[in-house]
């Protein structure tokens, strides 16, 4: 049986999107997109409940001087695709965040496996994600950020991007000797 989660955490079923679960990415941070569909009403409730806990959790640094919350600049971590413009087909109708951690999740599949390998673990495939929701004060912004936790593949998924698919249907079979008709 799964432990009991802290206000502050969230369990969420997702599909991943540029996953850096193996290898860290170009700020040297374990990182990934979580991708819900604006569908799933019961998971966008556990993430706004998980995210209004952490509000609650860092009042002392969310709040001005007067000891008030301005909610209206507040930086909050979910974010409706379709309203900020992504052209993927991947991400509409969908709502989604991003999480990140310095230190390695751990990354299962669903015998809770390790797994090691990227090509395993992409962008595309659909997880089970843990995400803790913790306040912030940075440089005049305020708000709300995710922190990456440990990870459970669930289910293969098409993959995401550029190079999603396989070398097989990119390319036609070439006659090994005649490399004139290449050009």
């Amino acid at each position: 049986m799964a432990r009991e989660l802290k206000p502050t955490e969230a369990r969420v079923y997702c599909r991943i999107s540029y996953a850096h679960l193996i290898d860290t990415d170009k700020n040297d941070n374990y990182s990934v997109s979580l991708l819900i569909p604006k569908t799933d009403t019961k998971t966008l409730t556990e993430i706004n409940k998980a995210v209004e806990a952490a509000i609650v959790d860092g009042k002392s640094k969310l709040a001005n001087k007067d000891g008030a919350i301005n909610r209206k600049t507040l930086k909050l971590p979910l974010h409706d695709a379709d309203e900020e413009g992504h052209t993927s087909p991947d991400y509409q109708g969908c709502m989604f965040f991003n999480a990140k951690a310095k230190r390695r999740p751990q990354v299962v599949d669903r015998h809770k496996e390790m797994i090691y390998d990227t090509e395993e673990i992409y962008s595309g495939c659909y997880c089970n994600v843990m995400v803790n929701f913790y306040a912030f004060a940075v440089e005049g912004n305020k708000g709300i950020a995710a922190s990456l936790g440990n990870v459970q593949k669930v289910k293969n998924g098409n993959r995401l991007g550029f190079g999603g698919y396989s070398a097989d249907v990119d390319f036609e079979e070439l006659e090994d000797d005649n490399d004139d008709d290449i050009f």
